[in-house]
């Protein structure tokens, strides 16, 4: 299964990336992912053309998510049955399919039944819709742990960019610097007027 689809890609000039999701957040990866696979880090990138490089997933059972999304993100899917009768009359009116349902499935599901398709519809749904989605589906391999078949191929891997913090805004900044220089007033504010009452006890003292 994991080599299935190769002989319709020319893999001539193509680079082999392998990226470890190991502890690397969902979409981030996938963003990555989708960069590559339309070959977008190339200067020769062209939206009409296929250039992008084949990419290795490895270790997808391991992938990390941010919030709460293991529980609150669903995937759904339609059977797409619907309910259809069939009648001279409607006394002789019978059932000749049963209805369907929309079905659902959350992330946690997901990933302890099949955690490679969390990945692939995480990048697929980055694609653009058109002729050349089918081609790039080709090029993503996805496999739950470190083993994949294609050790002879001449992989890189791929190093992950660093994360970039957004700098704190400066609405944000200020109110942080005035409640902070606040707090600094108080805490001098209290230790002098405990000075003051220390002073006034010793001279009542004396």
């Amino acid at each position: 299964k994991a080599l299935a689809g190769l002989r319709r890609i020319n893999l001539e000039g193509l680079r082999w990336r392998v990226f470890d999701a190991k502890g690397q957040v969902l979409g981030r990866l996938a963003s990555q992912i989708s960069t590559v696979i339309q070959g977008k880090d190339k200067p020769t990138y062209a939206p009409n053309r296929d250039d992008g490089d084949m990419c290795i997933v490895i270790n997808a059972k391991d992938v990390c998510v941010t919030g709460r999304k293991l529980t609150d993100k669903v995937y759904y899917w339609h059977t797409g049955q619907v309910l259809l009768f069939s009648a001279v009359s409607f006394k002789e009116l019978k059932l000749i399919a049963y209805v369907g349902h929309l079905k659902e499935r959350s992330l946690k599901d997901q990933m302890a039944k099949d955690p490679t398709e969390v990945i692939r519809k995480a990048v697929l749904r980055m694609l653009p819709r058109n002729k050349l989605r089918d081609d790039r589906d080709r090029k993503l391999r996805i496999f739950a742990d470190s083993e994949h078949p294609f050790g002879d191929r001449p992989l890189e891997p791929y190093m992950m960019p660093p994360r970039k913090v957004r700098e704190m805004r400066p609405r944000v900044r200020r109110a942080l610097i005035r409640a902070q220089k606040k707090a600094e007033e108080q805490e001098q504010g209290g230790s002098q007027r405990k000075g003051r009452k220390r002073e006034a006890k010793t001279e009542v003292a004396a």
